[in-house]
């Protein structure tokens, strides 16, 4: 059972994947709230390894176990229809900037997560839900949209009590790539410790979509990225 101060009335949920975007995420909403972390497992190639960087970011925060929430949704691997979910359908690697929905694109994920989120922040009476959602990702991801997250609030407003209040923060979302790189080492987020390889679990293959753009904001950025990579 999670014992948290329910009469904190400067509480977030944090969505955290270990991701780096999830990572920037999680430490500017500490700049302003008391956090209680939620990681979401949903069957992607690279499950146990976000779950470690999920892990290591929470000790680097020295974050305690009555603030975190660690949960599986198995559904989505079951409906598949994703390269993240499905090792059938092959991880798209290549152009960046290439046209259309990638194959990682996993159907309306962060609907099912942000529920999830809403639901624990609605019992413990936080105000806020922090993800790092990226409009820079909107071509591919439909749901990394401002207008969607404008949409889903407008949901939590009607599909919760009518004493909760919550809003849905995404303080990433109009952020460059390597803006979001400058904003972490400007406030000493742990990037070193994220994830974002699609395929790989021991070292990032530096060559699916999501390694690609996390290099070449590294780079943008003027840093040097200190994952290993193949």
């Amino acid at each position: 059972m999670k014992i948290i101060d329910m009469s904190d009335k400067n509480l977030a949920v944090v969505l955290v994947s270990g991701g780096l975007d999830s990572c920037v995420t999680m430490a500017m909403a500490m700049e302003k709230h008391s956090v209680a972390l939620l990681h979401v497992s949903y069957g992607q190639r690279t499950q146990t390894r976000e779950y470690n960087s999920f892990r290591a970011i929470t000790r680097f925060y020295n974050i305690p176990e009555t603030r975190i929430l660690a949960l599986e949704l198995d559904l989505l691997r079951k409906i598949g229809g994703s390269s993240l979910t499905d090792r059938n359908i092959p991880v798209d690697k290549g152009d960046t900037n290439a046209a259309g929905i990638p194959t990682s694109y996993v159907p309306f994920r962060n609907t099912h997560l942000l529920s999830v989120a809403v639901s624990w922040a609605e019992t413990i009476n936080a105000n806020s839900i922090y993800i790092g959602a990226v409009q820079q990702d909107s071509p591919d991801y439909p749901d990394c949209r401002p207008e969607y997250y404008e949409a889903y609030n407008k949901l939590v407003e009607v599909g919760t009590k009518p004493s909760t209040n919550i809003e849905v923060i995404t303080p990433l979302i109009n952020m460059r790539r390597s803006d979001i790189v400058k904003k972490g080492m400007e406030i000493g987020a742990p990037l070193q410790l994220s994830w974002s390889c699609y395929e790989r679990n021991d070292k990032a293959c530096g060559q699916c979509q999501s390694c690609r753009l996390r290099l070449k904001s590294f780079e943008a950025a003027g840093f040097k990225d200190k994952i290993d990579y193949i």
